[in-house]
């Protein structure tokens, strides 16, 4: 079956084709005010390379890291709150914890709702979801005529207590639908029906925020595709790694926030599994962002939390809050398109503003001024100006130099000294950010193997293992396009998560199983509208604590009826993951169970596996070009290599270049560098 998988990134939307014998791909730069165009422009350059038409493909899957920008750059819809009277400053306190609490200037980030859009009500559900004072609807009424009069576009409606009983939340989307029609609604009781005010309250602004834009973008691109004379299905990816249909999608976008880097730790999850990697760490870096995840036996980190737009030096507590199911990763603004400039302090900084496409960095010639990332590469010597992007794009060095030139406070340095600046900013932060991420998660770095993709990483690679010691990077076939290839080994999924609160020594299994059965029965209903027939594979999963404690770990639940004879080993399986993660137990504490989780999936595709040539051949360079080097803060010789002419078993020595239509692999002085039996650069770094 032939397949289209597609990523909308900040800077580049990504599209692949893959038919039986061969996989076609390309990247052209995204419109931000039509992003279908730049999707379907796309399509239509691959299907002439395969000589196919629209009706020829059986499948199309689509991820979009928009959602994720309009976040970070709150480029979002305006968007008002619905809550329960006294409850209107939830999302400014937050959690009311410091992520810092020796910084003074902590700079937390600001709420996606002004405190003038959030509203309140008279009402009140109790915890355990009885009624102690019912809703106001007049209340409703007048809220909705002042939101009017605010030119609200999308509406969060979240009360205290409604993942218990979801009546009033109902009842006021009701009436708000009824006084507002048009302008969208997001319940908290369907969005994220889970305690915790804070994080439910969070995630129903962030899916809010970003439900207009995703939802009309949505319905766009299916009416063009079906115009064009697409009929196959269309399916969007899932920030858990899973894809769903485009009606769920349209209705909870916020799930879609990750979807692009889901792809992405998904294509590297599969090289993992190729390769027989056990500890991997992947590093994600296209024109906005980068994107950092922990991959081990070959399955990425997982969590029912996330958070973006962190504004803290990647600190844990200073992005926002989403409580959906979702590939743990860290997300910074680093990308190609990065902007470097001077901050308060008068130092050199990167990020996290992006050129993006419109109008892009300064050498795309477009009208953009500021110096990126990408501009710091091309000077550098990184990149040739005539070969970017396959060519299609030509870059103009004259910009770039007077870009970088324009950035006040850096005495007489010239360009190529203010690029290496850049380059060794923004590699220091992502290493930073991998190295937080590596202590959040209770990780140890040494002994991974990093795998290089999306557009940027390639290029930086080298340079951010050297600095967290790493040995061993690979670089994939179709690098450059990552995400979109990890969209099509996705399979079809859904995840739902609920609150249920339930201690072990004395569980309630009739509740329980009711819950879980009608979890199962929902994700079930999701998952065969795409899949059919196909066989599904049940996931159930629940987080635990001691009683007492403010947070939970997950440990796995039989997808079958639980019985009483299940506690103990619930509390075994509880038991062993909590001394896994800290080193001990309390075996005077009560064990008790707060959420529960069901996954439902079609079964995966088999990995395959391919021997490398034991005998190394040097490949022979067809070119040589002078680079400025950040590790050693000199001009080298670099040796150019084409991709498309390396075969497995080739070898070469850094420093070099290693060119393709959508990257360039950097080899550093301190790697050396052969192709594997999968068509993989492989770089392993020499001993001292």
């Amino acid at each position: 079956m032939n397949r289209i998988g597609a990523d909308i990134g900040g800077t580049f939307t990504d599209v692949v084709l893959e038919t039986s014998s061969q996989r076609y791909s390309t990247k052209v730069l995204t419109t931000y005010d039509a992003p279908e165009r730049a999707l379907l422009d796309g399509i239509a350059i691959l299907l002439e390379q395969a000589r196919l038409t629209a009706s020829d493909i059986g499948l199309i899957v689509h991820g979009t890291t928009l959602a994720t920008n309009a976040l970070i750059e709150r480029r979002g819809a305006r968007t008002g709150l619905l809550t329960t009277q006294g409850f209107r400053d939830v999302l400014e306190m937050g959690s009311e914890s410091r992520f810092d609490q020796y910084d003074l200037a902590m700079d937390k980030p600001p709420a996606l709702v002004p405190r003038r859009w959030r509203l309140t009500v008279p009402e009140r559900v109790a915890a355990d979801g009885g009624v102690l004072l019912p809703l106001d609807e007049q209340a409703v009424r007048a809220a909705a005529a002042t939101f009017a009069a605010e030119g609200v576009d999308s509406i969060a409606i979240a009360f205290l207590h409604s993942y218990v009983n979801p009546a009033h939340e109902q009842r006021a989307a009701a009436i708000l639908t009824e006084c507002l029609p048009g302008v969208a609604l997001s319940l908290s009781s369907e969005v994220s029906p889970e305690m915790r005010e804070y994080e439910r309250f969070s995630t129903t602004a962030a899916n809010a925020y970003v439900q207009p834009i995703v939802a009309s973008y949505l319905n766009r691109l299916e009416q063009k595709l079906q115009t064009l004379g697409f009929g196959c299905p269309l399916y969007l990816m899932l920030s858990s790694g899973g894809l769903t249909t485009l009606q769920v999608a349209a209705q909870f976008p916020v799930r879609l926030v990750e979807s692009g880097p889901a792809g992405g730790a998904l294509f590297a999850a599969g090289v993992a599994a190729e390769r027989g990697v056990e500890h991997m760490l992947a590093l994600d870096v296209g024109g906005t962002t980068a994107k950092i995840c922990f991959i081990d036996r070959g399955e990425p980190q997982r969590s029912q939390m996330f958070e973006v737009a962190r504004v803290h030096r990647f600190r844990k507590g200073s992005g926002l809050p989403l409580r959906i199911p979702v590939v743990e990763m860290v997300e910074i603004g680093a990308g190609g398109g990065s902007i470097a400039r001077i901050d308060g302090a008068g130092r050199l900084a990167v990020g996290p503003r992006s050129a993006a496409s419109e109008p892009g960095p300064a050498c795309y010639g477009r009208g953009g001024r500021d110096a990126t990332v990408t501009d710091a590469d091309l000077a550098l010597g990184r990149i040739a100006p005539d070969s970017f992007a396959g060519g299609r794009i030509r870059l103009d060095i004259d910009a770039t130099r007077q870009a970088l030139s324009a950035l006040p406070g850096l005495g007489d340095a010239d360009a190529a000294t203010r690029a290496l600046g850049i380059s060794e900013i923004v590699d220091e932060a992502m290493a930073s950010a991998a190295r937080v991420h590596a202590v959040e998660l209770g990780l140890a770095m040494e002994g991974r193997t990093l795998v290089a993709f999306g557009g940027c990483a390639p290029l930086h690679a080298a340079r951010v293992a050297e600095k967290l010691g790493i040995a061993e990077v690979v670089v994939p076939r179709s690098a450059g396009v990552g995400s979109a290839v990890g969209f099509l080994r996705a399979p079809i999924s859904y995840e739902l998560a609920r609150s249920l609160h339930q201690s072990l020594d004395s569980l309630d299994t009739v509740a329980v199983n009711a819950l879980l059965a009608d979890m199962i029965g929902q994700a079930q209903n999701i998952v065969r509208h795409g899949a059919g027939d196909a066989p599904l594979a049940v996931r159930c999963n629940a987080f635990a604590r001691y009683r007492g404690q403010g947070h939970e770990i997950a440990i796995d639940v039989p997808a079958r009826p639980l019985g009483v004879d299940d506690a103990p080993a619930l509390v075994a399986a509880f038991e062993h993951a909590y001394r896994a993660h800290y080193g001990g137990i309390a075996v005077s504490l009560p064990i008790e169970i707060t959420t529960w989780r069901v996954s439902v999936a079609t079964r995966g595709e088999p990995v395959s596996h391919a021997a490398t040539p034991a005998t190394r051949t040097p490949a022979t360079p067809w070119g040589r070009r002078a680079v400025l080097d950040p590790g050693l803060g000199e001009t080298r010789e670099y040796a150019l290599y084409a991709r498309t002419a390396l075969r497995p078993g080739d070898s070469l020595a850094g420093p070099a270049l290693i060119i393709e239509d959508e990257t360039t692999t950097v080899v550093s002085p301190s790697f050396d560098a052969h192709i594997d039996g999968h068509g993989y650069i492989v770089m392993t770094r020499r001993a001292e």
